[in-house]
């Protein structure tokens, strides 16, 4: 019986030990989220092409309370005919462990260039969305958006 208590009482603190490293853990990853090399991503995209501000309007809210589920649309001002369309439609965020969140691609039988979704972001950080263009041309409009409650929680290697 003594045996038992023991061991009962050994694993209810190590339990709590456990929950209070993971949770001071967690708190110093979400403080310390680093930038990723987003810049670096969106120039690979690009190659030496500028990147135009205008066309696309990026709608996400201001504020979130919670990083989990974020809605976002992208929509870009084209006719989208065979000659004039938009391509694809690329999200870039600079504090999630992966730089580029996502990649719609679109043609002319899109019909509209707009697209909705929900997404998972890490901190406090800027997003940026880039439509490519059928004639060759890049056109970006960027976000910041304050998170008070982190989604993402993976460190970036150094």
């Amino acid at each position: 019986m003594m045996r038992s208590r023991k061991r009962r009482t050994f694993l209810a603190l190590a339990g709590v030990a456990t929950t209070a490293a993971l949770s001071s853990a967690a708190r110093a990853q979400v403080t310390r989220t680093p930038l990723n090399n987003m810049p670096d991503v969106i120039r690979k995209l690009v190659g030496d092409k500028p990147i135009n501000p205008g066309k696309v309007k990026l709608d996400l809210p201001p504020l979130v309370e919670n990083g989990h589920l974020v809605p976002l649309t992208v929509s870009v001002d084209s006719p989208m005919t065979a000659d004039a369309h938009v391509i694809a439609i690329h999200i870039f965020t600079e504090r999630n462990p992966q730089p580029e969140m996502a990649t719609f691609r679109l043609g002319p039988r899109a019909g509209r260039a707009q697209v909705a979704t929900r997404v998972r972001l890490a901190d406090t950080q800027n997003v940026v969305a880039i439509a490519q263009l059928s004639d060759g041309t890049f056109w970006s409009d960027r976000t910041h958006l304050i998170v008070t409650l982190a989604a993402c929680l993976e460190e970036l290697p150094a």
